[in-house]
């Protein structure tokens, strides 16, 4: 749409897309699964990771849990984890499953992932799906399938470690 950017196919896994080709992430907003507002921009200086799932997932069931326990240990260390709750509803019953999963960071609500078309058209066509964002604000990698955190901790130390 008007020459718009539009990402076409997902970063290969242990893989960042190179500084020089990032595009900045569109305005992504929504309202948190506690009912505060959310502002993607509120982040900028942190690497961000927005985690796509949904509590009916199987894959879903066991990275976001995972990547709850990175969240905690990266806390406050240059690394913030968002959830994105996809495609799923009732809102009652996803937000019973983050609580019984003590999921702590911070979970938007967007049943039609419209927040993946505010990045910039970001092909969420699997769940679970990893849009890691740098300092800059800049998508450094979507990722289309489930990782683990050790696929994902020397990912999140790279990005730590770049230029601001």
């Amino acid at each position: 749409a008007g020459g718009q950017y539009r990402y076409v196919q997902s970063t290969k896994k242990g893989e960042l897309i190179p500084a020089a080709d990032r595009k900045a992430a569109g305005a992504v907003k929504g309202k948190l699964m506690a009912g505060a507002s959310y502002q993607l921009s509120s982040d900028l200086g942190q690497v961000v990771v927005l985690n796509y799932f949904a509590s009916w997932c199987p894959p879903c069931q066991t990275e976001t849990p995972q990547f709850d326990n990175v969240y905690r240990e990266r806390q406050g260390k240059g690394v913030t984890f968002v959830g994105v709750d996809a495609k799923d509803s009732p809102k009652s019953g996803a937000a019973s499953w983050i609580q019984s999963k003590d999921i702590t960071f911070p979970v938007l609500y967007d049943p039609s992932a419209q927040t993946a078309l505010e990045l910039g058209g970001v092909p969420i066509v699997t769940l679970p799906a990893t849009v890691l964002i740098d300092k800059q604000g800049k998508v450094a990698a979507v990722y289309q399938s489930s990782l683990l955190p050790a696929d994902l901790t020397p990912l999140l130390d790279q990005l730590v470690n770049e230029a601001a």
